[in-house]
């Protein structure tokens, strides 16, 4: 029992809170009350159901956390303990996502080693996550920078460098099958050799054109046939061009540039080709999209992933290209568009600055070429990033002097190169139709190109726009007075008879780059023989160990040097250390010295969490299939394959039953893991198509800057009010200058970081706890404003003297109040049904109004509202429960959650609106049950209405049940 006679019990201040918050945090970790045993462990109860709640786990940095990350983890403690109450096996695990670029970089600011500054953020990540009291299952916590967790990123990373993906198999939807399965057919003729068509690189491709047979499978030599099984893999190498960053010193993806600068830190970034690992999530593109309609996802999420991968239907054209000598050349410039029922308007062409095509005019000039202003053109464009040059801003561009046959009108039209065309979209050129295209306008308008409308725009369009919409061809000779729709079919139809094009569908989506050359990574288990070719570290080699460098700063050089090159002794090893097996044992080898990105580890956490501890196997699959799948779910993998049992929209598709975190996740982690997962399901080695059935967001929690007049911004600490609380006026010190309070993301730089130690230490946890859930709808953004929690502490101080007396006894009364009654079953109600729609904000105004119209329970009652209030104060729950004399039934965690009276959640009376003539004059109380002649007799009856009505005629009630009576009188 907790000692509360040496002060009165009514005060339940910061200095109580710390000493039941603490004791019970003890208490619960030394009877390790929230572990959660695993099927055929003991204490495992296979009779109930399962629940599997997940938080996107954090990155330890240095700083700890703010008072931003508990949101999403208060919110998924809440409906676990929930759960719990509620009968189920409950696996609510915590870990941490350890490697990347963020520690290393501290590192070489500190010169203290990432592993150690890596352990002692995780260390304090986790004394500040107790200190909230959430109920995770700690022993199953790992980093992804443990040896026995990232040897099975390792085995993943060879499930996908040994598999290829069939677009034949599946039901035709397509799925991974292992490498060999490929081999085999090509060596028994079931498959034609050939390099694969649909491959975004032919990596050592040699002299295999696209779409050519290779001949025989057993004639081909060891490097030809190397090619062409590389260019199957769904892990492949390619030579990319990539954002090289020389100050960090290595690659970086698309979303990590901004402005031409990393993301982190803010250096310049530079586009430079680069030999990478690459992923083959493109094969994937038709089944991610078509799979989000499964997901129990918020709509933007899956809204974005769809604009991510981008499925887009047209058609490929091949334009003839001109040769020196203006003649045709025998050669295509080939384009995908998805308006091919503009070709007719089709003036120009652009290609990507980084299409064969300029390269080949920079070798060979043609007559009209300005080779200098190519050069330079195409020198300045491959330093843009992606996204910098898909902004909408001025057009650029130079003229090739390269010609090709529009083969629609055969006119000759000119070939441009500009950066707003991208190589890795479609065929890296495009034909521009500049009347229906607002990019190409802005482009023939700057360069005085010609522009021929070929839909007709309506009557009253201003002829300095382009028109996008739909409406009847023009000037297209035999596609006049289409519709768009019509046109596109006629034309693709054509094209195909004529053999100059035919349908295609595109996507936006690309090949993941996986290569950093960073040292705070998972080593890549691959090796290279003395030719260069690659092999993969034997299973029973795994894990791959990160060497420990002292000297881990990077090579400022345009020309990369991954760090892990430094540790010589560990990058040259023997085929038989390495585990090699078709190569002699003696031949020396050198380890890829590359690291995996810090998505590797993320991909498939939640998977590890199944079953952390298992040395034979990622998870058991006895683990994995308890805790991933659903009975909705019930087929093998295998059956799904091979027989379709599985039919996309119509099957719930299992995965993590609740998964919470942040939106900027979208289109990165989410993708990845799902892109991994479906890999994995296809191998049959995990039970369900999707990692995550239910997604969630939290929204951020913002704090207070300061804006000057010109909207740049200023930290908190540099700023002063010289007016009242009621009436502030906030002046810039340094400036003297007024500025303005704004609400802004926390941020270190702005000082308006909020540590949420200082907050527990001032109100205590469950107080935190409480405000953080009560500022607003979960998925919304709110700003944090301190003197605010004031009002949740005084809450709990009310529940305090609610249940405890001021000598620290019992507060209860043997005199049953059936109206108490009556509000604790609709409070059960009403906080069980909004802690399932994690309406969180909503059931604690309803504990605030049941607490402000209750002055004392009975035992019963004030048991069952102690087991409401639990999972939102577990600590204040704990104590009450204990208090109430239950130490021989363990946990409050465990108390069975409260089953209300639905007869009680009706009222005996309501009140009900009467209008006359459409307008409401009175309102009265009458039975819930009243029938209609009873209503009207009560409306009639009603001293206000009978006022009004007096002298009048009465001609007609109508009645509503329930609802409302309105008299019409005149």
């Amino acid at each position: 029992m907790t000692d509360t006679q040496s002060q009165p019990a009514n005060r339940y201040d910061a200095a109580l809170a710390d000493k039941i918050e603490t004791r019970w945090q003890q208490w619960w970790d030394q009877h390790q009350v929230y572990k959660q045993p695993n099927p055929g462990e003991p204490g495992f109860d296979p009779s109930r159901p399962k629940f599997y709640c997940l938080d996107m786990f954090p990155y330890p940095s240095g700083a700890g956390l703010h008072v931003g990350h508990p949101e999403g983890y208060t919110a998924s403690d809440i409906i676990c303990r929930y759960k719990r109450m509620r009968g189920f096996n409950v696996l609510h695990p915590m870990g941490w996502d350890a490697f990347g670029l963020p520690a290393e970089q501290y590192a070489i600011q500190t010169g203290v080693h990432p592993e150690v500054t890596t352990r002692t953020a995780i260390d304090n990540f986790r004394r500040q996550l107790k200190r909230f009291g959430f109920s995770y299952d700690w022993s199953r916590e790992f980093g992804t920078i443990d040896e026995d967790y990232y040897h099975w990123t390792q085995w993943i990373f060879l499930k996908l460098y040994n598999a290829w993906f069939d677009p034949e198999a599946g039901n035709g939807r397509g799925r991974a099958r292992h490498i060999d399965e490929l081999v085999e057919e090509f060596y028994t003729g079931k498959r034609r050799v050939r390099l694969n068509p649909n491959a975004a690189e032919y990596t050592g491709a040699g002299d295999l054109p696209d779409g050519t047979d290779a001949g025989e499978w057993s004639s081909l030599d060891s490097e030809t046939k190397h090619a062409i099984i590389d260019s199957y893999r769904l892990a492949y190498l390619s030579q990319q061009t990539v954002n090289w960053c020389p100050k960090l010193g290595t690659a970086l993806a698309n979303e990590e540039v901004i402005d031409g600068k990393s993301e982190r830190g803010g250096y310049p970034v530079f586009r430079k080709p680069l030999r990478q690992w690459m992923f083959r999530i493109t094969a994937y593109a038709d089944r991610l999209l078509d799979d989000l309609a499964n997901l129990d996802w918020p709509e933007s999420t899956k809204t974005q992933q769809a604009e991510w991968i981008g499925r887009s239907e047209g058609a490929e054209i091949d334009f003839p290209l001109l040769d020196l000598r203006g003649e045709k050349s025998g050669e295509s410039l080939r384009v995908f568009t998805t308006r091919p029922d503009t070709i007719f308007g089709a003036t120009y062409m652009v290609v990507a600055p980084e299409h064969p095509i300029v390269e080949l005019t920079m070798e060979l000039p043609h007559p009209e070429t300005d080779e200098n202003a190519l050069r330079s053109y195409v020198q300045w464009a491959r330093n843009r990033s992606d996204i910098e040059r898909q902004e909408n801003k001025e057009k650029t561009g130079v003229f090739t002097g390269v010609y090709v046959i529009n083969p629609a009108t055969r006119k000759k039209i000119p070939v441009w190169t500009s950066d707003y065309v991208l190589m890795g979209y479609g065929t890296g050129a495009i034909m521009a139709v500049p009347a229906q295209d607002t990019r190409d306008w802005e482009f023939a308008t700057k360069f005085n190109l010609p522009i021929v409308r070929t839909v007709q725009p309506p009557q009253d369009w201003p002829d300095d726009q382009p028109f996008t919409g739909d409406g009847p061809a023009i000037n297209s000779d035999f596609l006049n007075g289409l519709s768009v729709a019509e046109a596109k079919q006629k034309i693709i139809a054509w094209l195909q008879q004529h053999h100059i094009g035919a349908r295609r569908v595109n996507y936006r989506l690309r090949d993941w780059l996986f290569s950093r050359q960073r040292y705070w990574g998972e080593p890549f288990p691959i090796v290279f023989d003395p030719r260069g070719q690659h092999h993969p570290v034997a299973e029973d080699k795994l894990p791959v160990r990160l060497p420990r460098l002292t000297d881990y700063q990077p090579a400022e050089s345009d020309e990369p040097t991954p760090l892990l090159g430094k540790a010589t002794d560990w990058v040259h090893t023997t085929a038989a250390e390495a585990g090699v097996a078709d190569l002699p044992p003696d031949t020396p080898v050198r380890r890829e010295t590359n690291t995996m990105p810090g998505w590797a580890g993320s991909c498939w956490y939640y998977l590890r969490f199944c079953d952390p501890k298992n040395s034979n196997r990622f998870a058991s699959r006895e683990a994995e299939r308890y805790w991933m799948v659903t009975p909705e779910l019930s087929v093998e993998p295998e059956e799904v394959h091979d027989s379709g049992t599985f039919q996309p929209h119509t099957q719930r598709v299992g995965g993590v039953d609740l998964y919470i975190g942040g939106a900027e996740h979208a289109v990165l982690h989410l993708l990845y893991a799902r892109f991994w997962h479906k890999v994995l399901f296809d191998l049959g080695e995990v039970s369900t198509p999707e990692p995550f059935h239910k997604l969630f967001h939290q929204g951020l929690i913002t704090s207070h800057a300061f804006q000057r007049a010109d909207r740049s911004l200023v930290a908190i600490d540099e700023v002063e009010n010289r007016g009242t609380d009621d009436k502030p006026a906030y002046f810039e010190i340094k400036t003297n200058q007024p500025v303005t309070q704004i609400v802004a993301k926390m941020s270190k730089s702005l000082k308006n970081v909020v540590n949420p130690d200082d907050v527990i230490a001032s109100y205590g946890a469950d107080t935190f706890r409480l405000y953080e859930m009560y500022m607003g709808p979960l998925e919304a953004s709110k700003p944090w404003n301190t003197r605010d929690i004031v009002g949740l502490h005084r809450l709990l101080q009310k529940i305090w003297r609610l249940c405890i007396n001021e000598d620290g006894s019992l507060r209860l009364t043997e005199t049953h109040s059936p109206d108490t009654e009556k509000r604790l079953h609709r409070l059960v109600a009403k906080v069980g049904s909004d802690i399932e729609r994690l309406s969180f904000n909503t059931a604690i105004a309803a504990i605030f109004e049941f607490v402000n119209d209750t002055d004392i329970m009975t035992r019963v009652q004030t048991d069952w509202f102690v087991r409401v209030i639990a999972p939102f104060t577990p600590h204040i729950g704990e104590e009450l429960w204990h208090r109430l004399g239950h130490h021989d039934k363990g946990s409050v965690a465990f108390a069975p959650w409260p089953v209300h009276d639905e007869k009680l959640l009706v009222d005996d009376e309501i009140e009900i609106p009467v209008q006359i003539l459409g307008k409401v004059r009175s309102k009265i109380i009458v039975p819930a049950k009243a029938d209609p002649k009873a209503l009207e007799a009560a409306a009639l009856a009603d001293p206000r209405i009978a006022e009004l009505i007096e002298g009048k005629s009465v001609r007609k009630v109508i009645v509503v049940p329930g609802k409302m009576v309105n008299i019409v009188a005149n």
